[in-house]
């Protein structure tokens, strides 16, 4: 931080009052001013050390008659001193290191932009967290769910999950991250996914997606094909235990199963908007049942 000198000078009180000017103008100096502010509330015991040193040399002669070596008791001055040194690292990180965090609910979707002005729509029941500080040398943010960026060109833009990364330098592309499935769809330019030993170069319209920690052998998709974007979600062979978490992540229901097979696969789609349209569109082509009882779904085998 190009302030750090003025920084330290100030809590030193040393100051000149063009420093301190130029200190003020900073966006953080209101931040700057609470840290300062709390760390003055810890006040450290006050010490004599004449009376301490006499107290150690008594002590010290009375026990060494019997026997025994005493060493001065420090525990209360190093608890003070532990405080202080805990709360400055805190604040230090805090104030140095200010992250972002965009988060949406079940059957919640956001837009919202970045600090270069790219553009992200975070699907539901998702999460982005990215760090504010010179993000324009550093775009970097990771994400838990899903979501689709449109990217301004600058340097590098990488997306990190705990599947896969996903790195470019200014294009149109979705990402999604769930439970055992990751998946990435370019719309726009060219796209670099990094999955463990594996990297992929996606130009326009190709697709990779690895489900159970198997790579799909599908490489392209259809750019025109509806997405969650337009309120609708569209699978391709994809198992059924991943179908109905994203009904799950759609409507809010938590979705419960009986004697059905979550592993056999689906291809289709469904609505975001009608929850019994949603779940005729996946039970009937499965041959599947369901019923619904307050905010719980239950799926079973047809005739059940």
């Amino acid at each position: 931080m190009e302030n750090k000198n003025d920084i330290l000078k100030w809590l030193n009180r040393e100051s000149s009052e063009e420093e301190l000017l130029r200190l003020q103008e900073t966006e953080d100096f209101k931040t700057l001013e609470k840290i300062a502010h709390y760390s003055s509330q810890i006040e450290p015991p006050k010490v004599d050390v004449n009376k301490a040193l006499a107290d150690l040399k008594l002590r010290t002669q009375t026990k060494t008659k019997k026997g025994k070596v005493v060493t001065f008791n420090f525990k209360h001055l190093y608890k003070y001193a532990a405080a202080v040194v805990v709360l400055l690292t805190t604040s230090y990180f805090i104030f140095f290191n200010k992250k972002a965090n965009i988060k949406t609910e079940f059957a919640q979707t956001k837009t919202f932009q970045l600090p270069d002005n790219s553009e992200v729509i975070l699907n539901s029941n998702s999460e982005i967290s990215y760090g504010k500080k010179n993000w324009d040398e550093n775009r970097n943010l990771a994400l838990d769910g899903e979501a689709f960026f449109k990217v301004n060109k600058g340097k590098k833009f990488t997306v990190n999950t705990e599947i896969g990364d996903v790195t470019v330098l200014g294009t149109q592309f979705n990402v999604k991250e769930r439970t055992h499935y990751f998946e990435v769809k370019t719309y726009e330019g060219l796209v670099s996914v990094a999955y463990k030993d594996t990297l992929v170069k996606l130009p326009k319209g190709t697709i990779f997606k690895v489900v159970n920690g198997v790579i799909d052998t599908k490489t392209t998709f259809d750019i025109e094909e509806k997405s969650w974007l337009q309120k609708e979600s569209n699978f391709k062979s994809t198992p059924l235990q991943i179908v109905l978490e994203e009904l799950e992540n759609q409507f809010g229901y938590k979705i419960e199963t009986k004697d059905v097979n979550l592993d056999i696969l689906y291809s289709g789609g469904f609505t975001h908007t009608d929850v019994n349209l949603a779940l005729q569109s996946v039970t009937i082509p499965l041959q599947l049942s369901y019923k619904i009882e307050g905010k719980t779904i239950t799926i079973f085998n047809y005739g059940e």
